[in-house]
């Protein structure tokens, strides 16, 4: 038995066969090499760039030119820069990460925007120094108007966007002036409009009061106590100073003041 094996092992047919074997398998190993070393650009590197800064059409164009695919990820909100430009990469740059990639590795950008959308809230019904606050932590700048009125002395009966109602919920871009009509059951008689700029809190208040104006509010960015109000100087007005201009007595004061005296 064990005779008639070496004999078949060995003889002709046997050993052409396990030749046949043995050369179709290195073929099949260098072909699948050779397809894996194309498909996969083996020893391939390409450095990415830094794209931050670059506007997104210079960005295209380079991740275009090395041969690598361009992908937006999102936007993100930043007035400082001009619409477009690359804030954030993926992949990090090779100078910082060391990696390098091969050619159709998508890098993915965030941009910049200038603006941002916010939602409107409900001011209806609300006093106005309550309305302005509310404006005012969601980045929204406002006008106000009068309108005489038999009730809701002081509240805002309407508000406006781009000469519309607007209603609770719609988004409008961050910085967008939003108009406030405001009842008033007295506009009063004409007055002569004051000069506010370089005084005190206490100063304006007292100055406002004697004159006959009774609607004011203040704003103080950087006022964290009650000590930095009181310590701040005012820096803008609206409505602003004119001399000679006279305003009703009704006109509500919005008052701009800071720490340092000098707004941002």
């Amino acid at each position: 038995m064990i005779k008639k094996l070496k004999d078949f092992v060995f003889s002709k047919h046997f050993v052409k066969h396990f030749g046949l074997v043995v050369l179709f398998y290195l073929v099949a190993v260098f072909i699948t090499v050779i397809y894996l070393n194309l498909a996969t650009n083996h020893g391939e590197k390409i450095a990415v760039p830094n794209f931050t800064g670059m506007s997104s059409n210079e960005a295209k164009k380079k991740i275009e030119e090395l041969g690598l695919e361009f992908q937006i990820l999102d936007s993100v909100y930043d007035p400082k820069l001009p619409e477009g430009t690359v804030v954030e990469q993926l992949v990090e740059p090779t100078t910082l990460s060391k990696v390098y990639v091969k050619t159709g590795r998508a890098i993915g950008l965030r941009l910049s925007k200038k603006s941002e959308l916010v939602e409107m809230p409900t001011l209806v019904h609300k006093q106005i120094q309550l309305a302005e606050s509310i404006l005012e932590q969601r980045s929204l700048r406002y006008e106000i108007r009068y309108r005489s009125t038999s009730e809701e002395n002081g509240s805002v009966l309407e508000q406006l966007y781009r000469g519309r109602r607007i209603r609770e919920g719609e988004k409008i871009p961050r910085g967008a002036v939003v108009i406030l009509i405001v009842g008033q059951n007295d506009l009063g008689e004409p007055l002569s409009l004051p000069n506010l700029v370089g005084l005190s809190m206490d100063q304006v208040k007292m100055m406002l009061d004697t004159t006959g104006f009774t609607s004011y509010s203040f704003i103080c960015p950087d006022c964290l106590t009650k000590e930095d109000s009181l310590a701040a100087i005012i820096f803008g007005q609206s409505p602003e100073y004119i001399e000679g201009k006279t305003v009703l007595k009704s006109t509500h004061f919005t008052i701009t003041m800071s720490k340092s005296g000098i707004g941002n």
